[in-house]
């Protein structure tokens, strides 16, 4: 297998005088409780299991918008890892933060985090008037957006993809389709309205590959790399969030992927996060 690399594992630091909890929600997930993993264990991991590099992706629901232990740690791994930060594009000073990441070498992307497990409702603000200048600031600057997020707001993505569509938006888990036996292609018709969008990214995670593996793959697989190409997707573990062990998480990946073409398979597991995050090249 060529380099690989993973655009969505999270990591949480020990040492919580120095990082102190703050989620956005007010309520930190179970995972960051229970098994947390350190900058310095995800690196073993990665080792172990043959993972290049990785765009690390702030841990909403343990630092909230404190992005400095992801930033801390790219900085002191620089051939390892980037950073993708968290912030509130709400805030009247969203627009200058990322003005000022887009000089910082190690932060690769920002992160809007609208619903999850802490937070299961879709928030409603991710196309409000309020936003415009963080979107405006982002696509200026060509730092790629993660949304993390539910299908059920496509209507406000697409309404952000029409205003600023130089911006660049990767949807984390590609915001759930429910894929499933029998539910293959309907799964793919949810996100096919979305594949005209040419800035717009897939992250494949367990959340994707755990239901194709049990699954007719290819039934999904086949006209989604048709409408977005390989390109535009790219994997990410999910790591420690997931249940399953980095290298379980890879296996599955691989086991999801197993039925398209080895081109198709490099580019999704390194070449599209390379091309995303330059900083990860």
């Amino acid at each position: 297998m060529s380099e690989v690399i993973d655009i969505h594992p999270h990591i949480l630091s020990a040492d919580r005088a120095a990082y102190p909890l703050a989620p956005v929600g007010g309520t930190v997930s179970g995972w960051a409780s229970t098994r947390p993993v350190t900058a310095e264990q995800l690196l073993s991991e990665m080792d172990t299991v043959g993972i290049a590099k990785a765009a690390l992706v702030q841990a909403s629901t343990a630092y909230g918008y404190d992005n400095r232990y992801v930033v801390d740690t790219a900085r002191r791994f620089p051939d390892r890892f980037a950073a993708v930060c968290c912030v509130d594009p709400l805030a009247a000073d969203a627009a200058k933060t990322v003005a000022e990441w887009a000089g910082d070498p190690q932060i690769a992307g920002i992160r809007l985090f609208t619903t999850g497990s802490t937070m299961p409702g879709q928030a409603g603000w991710l196309n409000d008037e309020a936003t415009f200048p963080f979107w405006s600031a982002a696509q200026d600057a060509g730092v790629p957006v993660c949304v993390q997020m539910r299908l059920t707001g496509s209507d406000q993505l697409v309404d952000v993809l029409e205003r600023f569509p130089s911006a660049t938006v990767v949807l984390d888990h590609m915001a759930y389709p429910s894929i499933g036996p029998g539910t293959e292609r309907a799964a793919f018709d949810e996100l096919a309205g979305l594949a005209t969008y040419p800035r717009l990214f897939l992250k494949m995670t367990m959340r994707n590959t755990v239901p194709l593996v049990a699954s007719d793959a290819h039934l999904f697989l086949d006209p989604l790399l048709h409408a977005f190409g390989a390109e535009r997707i790219a994997w990410g573990s999910n790591f420690p969030a997931a249940e399953q062990s980095l290298g379980d998480l890879l296996a599955l990946a691989t086991d999801a992927l197993a039925g398209i073409s080895a081109e198709d398979r490099r580019t999704i597991l390194g070449t599209t996060a390379r091309r995303l995050y330059p900083a990860l090249g």
